[in-house]
């Protein structure tokens, strides 16, 4: 079976910058919403962002907008989330979801994601 695959996690400097990819493979999740969550140490899975199918919808979390930016790229079938001016309270396992298009469209909800990739690391230290 297919599943979602995270990387590009790692340890970065407060202020530095990662770019994270999302492996989905199609065409099951062509037409699929996609984002991120994320969970740090003693924390509640947090919404990140999320993009519609068609990649002209995007949805952020508050702390995090105008820091990360979610993208997918049809042709090479991945989900991107560049983030920029990390911080240490950014320091988070964080996961690629998928979610069966369906109505209301939560993209904010964890419930609404049917699908989701093993997670990848990010710490944020000096």
């Amino acid at each position: 079976q297919v599943q979602l695959v995270e990387n590009g996690g790692g340890l970065v400097q407060p202020g530095g910058s990662l770019r994270l990819s999302c492996a989905a493979p199609g065409p099951t999740f062509t037409m699929y919403p996609m984002g991120w969550f994320r969970q740090g140490p003693g924390k509640d899975r947090e919404f990140v962002a999320a993009v519609s199918w068609n990649d002209q919808n995007t949805y952020y979390g508050d702390s995090v907008k105008g820091r990360l930016t979610i993208s997918r790229d049809g042709a090479k079938n991945t989900v991107n989330l560049q983030m920029n001016s990390l911080k240490p309270e950014d320091t988070a396992v964080y996961y690629c979801v998928a979610a069966r298009p369906k109505s209301p469209e939560l993209y904010y909800s964890d419930h609404y994601y049917e699908n989701w990739g093993q997670g990848t690391q990010v710490t944020v230290s000096s």
